[in-house]
């Protein structure tokens, strides 16, 4: 995570970290603590059809993350115009469709977990400010070390993005 802190060291505008509820993500989270870098916000997508043991997990991490003074995970989902939850599963079931990636494409991971973070933050008041000032926000991915191919290129308009784990490989 040596580039994160060089980062940090010049100063971030905003910090939010994408947790999917597993391994990397909570190593994600374990390497910050280490290194005292505290996110601003820490976001997860819930597609609706978690296993049970990730639902147990987020839970106990929520407890730890509070006893130390952490940001609590903020839990989105896929809603339709009328507020309504989506899920995967069920889009899935209705579809009598697999997941996508069983085609080898990642739209679901587009459309239940990208765009419920990304629109979660175009309505919060400190990303709205920050890119007001022309500031980028910056997503930290927990994509596993031994995946760097990806980590393509994320960053954009609105986003720097960050990929920890595959950076404190290197």
């Amino acid at each position: 995570m040596s580039h994160l802190t060089l980062e940090l060291d010049w100063g971030i505008a905003m910090m939010v970290l994408c947790y999917g509820g597993g391994t990397n993500t909570t190593a994600m989270i374990l390497g910050l603590i280490d290194r005292n870098i505290k996110p601003d916000l820490i976001i997860m997508a819930d597609t609706g059809g978690e296993r049970p043991h990730t639902y147990a997990h987020v839970e106990l991490m929520q407890r730890f993350l509070e006893s130390i003074n952490f940001p609590k995970i903020t839990i989105v989902k896929k809603v339709d115009k009328n507020g309504d939850v989506l899920t995967l599963e069920d889009n899935l079931l209705q579809q009598k469709a697999l997941p996508s990636i069983a085609y080898g494409w990642k739209t679901c991971s587009q459309k239940y977990k990208i765009q419920p973070v990304d629109k979660f933050l175009n309505n919060h008041p400190e990303a709205i400010a920050c890119w007001r000032r022309g500031e980028k926000i910056t997503k930290l991915i927990g994509y596993d070390a031994d995946e760097p191919d990806r980590s393509g290129d994320f960053d954009c308009k609105k986003y720097k993005v960050e990929f920890p784990l595959i950076e404190d490989r290197k």
